[in-house]
């Protein structure tokens, strides 16, 4: 955590991994860890103290988002050997712990990210083709995200008025940032990144991200509108 430029590390108890996936306004943290087995277990920090969430039944566990109102999305693996990306699904947790299990509709594995106050989810799955769209998901109804033209898509945030960031991979395999409001498709990419993937947008439209430049290297960014 960071207050006034001053940095807190914090792992779970047990944790050899920690990856903090989301804060909210009122300093709540979610995120995955993994224990001494290495199974990945999804975690809440508040008030200084840490709450495990496990997916009932799960081999694995992760939180990538939390809404106001205490719902929390993420997504779980069925089995240890088979927990990687192709066999992930998506899920909601209620503030009063009710847990539901999703996968838009043609998928063969999903990924919930981050869901807003009205309760849409974005995330991304992989068909039974191998191909890899993103979606939102609203009141149980489900849109699949293709930026045109597109060989893959992943819808990676969303916020409160519904605008929608991520990355997608055009035809020659570069991968590039954009973002959907209102219906409309924007691309964008950091000067001279070689790779470019927007990871969050808060309510002011300001978004984050990673681009990769052309000695390789990794660095984030802010994109104000």
């Amino acid at each position: 955590m960071v207050k006034k430029g001053v940095f807190t590390s914090f792992d779970p108890p047990g944790s050899t991994l920690t990856v903090a996936g989301w804060i909210s306004p009122q300093g709540v943290i979610v995120g995955a860890y993994s224990d001494s087995r290495g199974v990945s277990r999804g975690f809440i920090l508040k008030g200084g103290k840490f709450t495990t969430v496990d997916f009932p039944g799960a081999a694995g566990t992760t939180l990538d988002g939390l809404n106001p109102s205490g719902e929390m999305s993420g997504f779980y693996c069925v089995s240890v050997a088979l927990c990687d990306s192709n066999t992930n699904h998506s899920f909601t947790v209620s503030k009063e712990g009710v847990f539901t299990s999703f996968d838009p509709p043609g998928a063969v594995s999903s990924l919930a990210g981050p869901v807003n106050p009205s309760g849409a989810v974005v995330g991304a799955y992989t068909d039974s083709g191998g191909v890899l769209h993103g979606y939102l998901r609203y009141h149980g109804r489900f849109a699949t995200i293709d930026f045109p033209g597109a060989t893959s898509t992943f819808a990676g945030a969303n916020n409160p008025q519904g605008d929608i960031v991520g990355q997608y991979t055009d035809t020659a395999g570069v991968i590039h940032a954009f973002l959907l409001s209102n219906g409309v498709f924007t691309s964008f990419d950091f000067p001279g990144a070689t790779a470019t993937d927007a990871a969050g947008i808060n309510p002011g439209g300001i978004i984050v991200g990673v681009y990769i430049d052309a000695a390789g290297g990794a660095h984030g960014f802010i994109r104000t509108p």
